[in-house]
């Protein structure tokens, strides 16, 4: 069943790091252990895929690319009670925004259902596997601990012929639920807790979204596993640490039916600063409507970085950066966020926006004039070309880019300190206007017409640039300003809901060039000065775009939290 490619030699246009997985499959093609690689991706089709798995696909589909062979996307698809077709769904369209095609190597774990089945039979028949009519505390129980050994189940020596009939009647579904299990018969005082007659079937009378009800009984994930990656000639079977004790069962299972014997290599999972990994908690989430869905913005899921204005380039850098690993660590986000800005840096189109405006009125401009001042695209990227954004006596510019009592220092707007607009003229502040609170509402400014397009002739200088939008021609615009989901580094080691950010997500309404007007759903822009925005592909219309910071110029919450 085999679905490998013929060719199978290295392509070192597509190769990526060198790392200990790289070397052990180096050694098995040397050694003739294996004449191609094949890997897979066998995701749990009970959830949508995170940052954690994007890390494995590029992995494994990676892998591929390097040696001209396959990689397969396989859905364990095991366990029906939690599982849909939309998370199917899902999963196939990240793995191929990630830019992956796994061609026709699409299977299910389902369609080995009588194979597996059949694997079961020929284990019983040998003396390897019974029926288990013990509940599951009992089996618990019998098990043992770390320090003490298990025990051998009353049920562990019944006879072929009665084990033979016995699971037949579990097929058939003449059993209720959780009254008997089919177990290998392995070691019940084996150091590996794993190796102590796991179980490999159980009964589940559930509708599976590709089998329909023709199945009672469902394998387990260990059972069903390695036997999936044998069949489908899987050389390499790249894996999680957290598998490294599964591995002598998974050796164990192929070696007594003596089919083909994969390599099962493991490496660290990607543990990511202030960010969940754990599918239970991340559906948690969603189902507690701590979040809008699996693709919030705010989600780590690749549904929800998608929205939110991420690029799949900047996910498999990120991916080749931060390398293979045989130990656990945990990742600082800041160098996802380091990746991203690198990659959206080269193809955001530059925009000013104003996110708290404040007033500015230039006094000795002329009323009802507007100029067309040009401005450049993208510096990164000279075929972006040019704009023209309007300019006239009224501007908005921050409020925090004032300060009526500055130190020295500071290189923004004061009293009758001189800045710089961006792409327009030098102004200097002459008055301060306050309401009946004191709360500043207006800055009155004169300008100096010598200076278009944001220079002067006489070689003073100016340290302080600002971006600016007329107030004429300003666009009111949603804008989603995007932190960290929790506020802890790691907050899988508590409990969720005690760790979240109460601002993890503010609404504001800004002012921007009016050509964001016509922004299309999936367009990335920097705003100057401020970030990285995306706009967004669900809430978006025409003519009404919402924008999603992406993430900004820097990371200003290692700051604000260092």
């Amino acid at each position: 069943m085999s679905k490998m490619n013929e060719k199978n030699t290295t392509n070192e246009e597509t190769k990526s790091p060198s790392n200990f997985i790289r070397t052990f499959i180096e050694e098995d093609l040397k050694a003739g252990q294996y004449k191609k690689v094949h890997t897979r991706f066998p995701p749990e089709p009970n959830g949508y895929l995170h940052i954690g798995h994007a890390k494995s696909i590029c992995l494994n589909f990676g892998l591929a690319e390097s040696y001209n062979a396959v990689c397969n996307l396989r859905f364990d698809d095991t366990n029906p009670s939690k599982e849909e077709d939309e998370y199917v769904r899902s999963i196939k369209e990240d793995v191929k925004w990630l830019g992956f095609d796994w061609g026709e190597t699409e299977f299910y774990a389902s369609d080995y259902f009588d194979q597996l089945h059949a694997y079961a039979i020929q284990l019983i028949k040998a003396g390897k596997a019974y029926v288990e009519d013990l509940n599951a505390e009992e089996i618990r129980e019998y098990r043992g601990t770390l320090t003490k050994p298990g025990k051998n189940s009353p049920y562990r020596d019944r006879s072929v012929e009665e084990n033979l009939e016995l699971f037949e009647k579990m097929t058939r579904g003449e059993f209720d639920e959780g009254s008997k299990v089919l177990r290998a018969k392995i070691d019940m005082s084996s150091p590996n807790l794993n190796m102590r007659d796991p179980v490999m079937y159980r009964i589940l009378k559930v509708h599976h979204h590709r089998t329909g009800d023709k199945w009672k009984i469902y394998p387990m994930y260990d059972w069903a596993h390695g036997q999936s990656d044998s069949i489908e000639g899987i050389s390499h079977s790249i894996c999680t640490l957290e598998f490294e004790d599964h591995r002598p069962l998974y050796n164990w299972f192929v070696e007594q039916l003596g089919i083909h014997h994969p390599r099962q290599i493991e490496f660290a999972r990607l543990n990511l600063s202030y960010t969940v990994m754990s599918k239970r908690k991340l559906l948690k989430l969603v189902q507690d409507k701590f979040v809008t869905g699996w693709d919030d913005p705010r989600m780590p899921t690749i549904a929800g970085l998608r929205r939110r204005g991420y690029t799949p380039e900047a996910i498999r850098n990120f991916s080749d950066g931060v390398g293979v690993a045989k130990a656990n660590s945990l990742v600082d986000i800041a160098q996802l966020y380091a990746s991203l800005r690198e990659d959206l840096n080269k193809r955001a189109l530059r925009v000013m926006a104003v996110l708290d405006p404040i007033k500015v009125v230039i006094e000795n401009y002329p009323e009802g004039q507007t100029e067309e001042l040009e401005a450049v695209n993208n510096p990164e990227d000279e075929s972006a070309g040019k704009r023209t954004v309007p300019f006239s006596r009224e501007i908005y510019i921050e409020r925090n880019d004032f300060m009526e009592d500055a130190p020295r220092k500071y290189f923004r707007l004061a009293p009758g300190k001189e800045v710089r607009l961006k792409h327009a003229y030098y102004i200097t502040c002459t008055d301060v206007i306050k309401d009946e609170n004191g709360k500043i509402i207006e800055l009155r400014c004169s300008y100096d017409p010598a200076t278009r397009g944001g220079w002067s002739d006489d070689g003073r200088k100016v340290k302080g640039t600002l971006h600016w939008v007329s107030i004429e021609h300003a666009y009111n615009a949603e804008v989603r300003l995007y932190d960290h989901l929790f506020t802890e580094p790691e907050p899988d080691k508590g409990e969720i809901e005690e760790c979240l950010n109460p601002d993890s997500l503010k609404v504001i309404t800004a002012k921007t060039e009016p050509s964001l007007k016509d922004a299309q759903a999936g367009m990335y822009f920097q705003f100057l000065r401020q970030g990285y925005f995306f706009v967004d592909s669900v809430d978006s219309k025409p003519g009404a775009p919402i924008f999603n910071k992406t993430v900004g110029l820097r990371d200003s919450w290692a700051k604000k939290n260092g």
